[in-house]
C-alpha cells in the first residue's frame, strides 16, 4: 500500500499539513463568512415572512377598511334618500299651504267683490229711485200745473219709491 501511495504521490506529512490547513481555513469561514452569511439569510428571511404576516394583515385591515366604508357609504345613502323623502314631504306640505293660502284669498276676494257690487247696486238703486222720484215731482207739477210743496214732495216720493221697490 506505500507503493501505491507512493506511486499518486501521497506524503503523509504533507497530507495532514493540508488537512490542518482545510480545517484553520474551514474554521476561520466558518466563524466569519459562514455564521454571518447565514445570519443574515436568517434574518432576510425573517423579514420576508413578517413582510408577509405584514401583507396579510394589511389586505385584513383594507378589507375591513372597505367594509366600513361600503356600510359608511349605504348609512350616507339612506341619509341621503330619508332627506330627499322629507324635503319632497315638505315641500307637498308647504305646495298644498301655499295652494289652500291662495283658495281662501280668492274667497276673500270674491267676497269683497260681491260686497262692492251689492253696495254699488244698493247706490245704484238709491239714485235711481231718487232721480225717478224728481222725475215724478216734475211731471207731476207739470201735469197739475201747481208747485209742490215739501210735504206733497215727500208723500210722492215714498209713494213712488214703495212701488218702485215692488
Amino acid at each position: 500500500m506505500n507503493d501505491i501511495l507512493t506511486t499518486f504521490g501521497l506524503d503523509w506529512g504533507k497530507f495532514i499539513a493540508q488537512c490542518i490547513v482545510v480545517l484553520v481555513v474551514y474554521a476561520i469561514l466558518a466563524k466569519y463568512a459562514f455564521k454571518p452569511v447565514l445570519a443574515m439569510l436568517d434574518e432576510r428571511r425573517s423579514r420576508i415572512e413578517a413582510g408577509e404576516r405584514n401583507l396579510k394583515q394589511v389586505e385584513e385591515d383594507m378589507a375591513k377598511a372597505e367594509e366600513r366604508v361600503q356600510a359608511l357609504l349605504d348609512e350616507a345613502n339612506k341619509g341621503a334618500e330619508r332627506l330627499i323623502a322629507e324635503a319632497r314631504e315638505s315641500s307637498e306640505a308647504l305646495r298644498s299651504q301655499k295652494s289652500q293660502e291662495a283658495i281662501n284669498e280668492a274667497q276673500t276676494i270674491i267676497e269683497k267683490a260681491r260686497e262692492a257690487s251689492r253696495l254699488e247696486h244698493q247706490t245704484a238703486m238709491n239714485e235711481l229711485k231718487r232721480d225717478f222720484g224728481h222725475l215724478v215731482i216734475e211731471a207731476t207739477s207739470k201735469v197739475t200745473g201747481k208747485v209742490l210743496d215739501e210735504g206733497d214732495q215727500k208723500r210722492i216720493n215714498e209713494e213712488t219709491a214703495g212701488q218702485v221697490a215692488l
